[in-house]
């Protein structure tokens, strides 16, 4: 059983992403769901990681950011 704190869906071009922040009973975690031809691929960020993942995530976009 899962209690979601927070869900956001985002469209990318034939691609639906769903980023939902959720606890069970072993704890908090982010779910990424990738919804595209049918199919499901999830990527999920235990809580005591999400820092260290933004990190990340900040880190490459800055690299993109200066790409665009």
């Amino acid at each position: 059983m899962e209690n979601i704190i927070a869900s956001q869906d985002v469209r990318v071009e034939r691609k639906h992403f769903t980023i939902v922040y959720c606890e069970n009973e072993r704890g908090k975690f982010l779910r990424i769901t990738e919804e595209s031809h049918g199919r499901r691929n999830h990527v999920i960020v235990p809580s005591t990681g999400l820092e260290d993942f933004a990190t990340a995530l900040e880190t490459v976009m800055d690299v993109v950011e200066q790409d665009l």
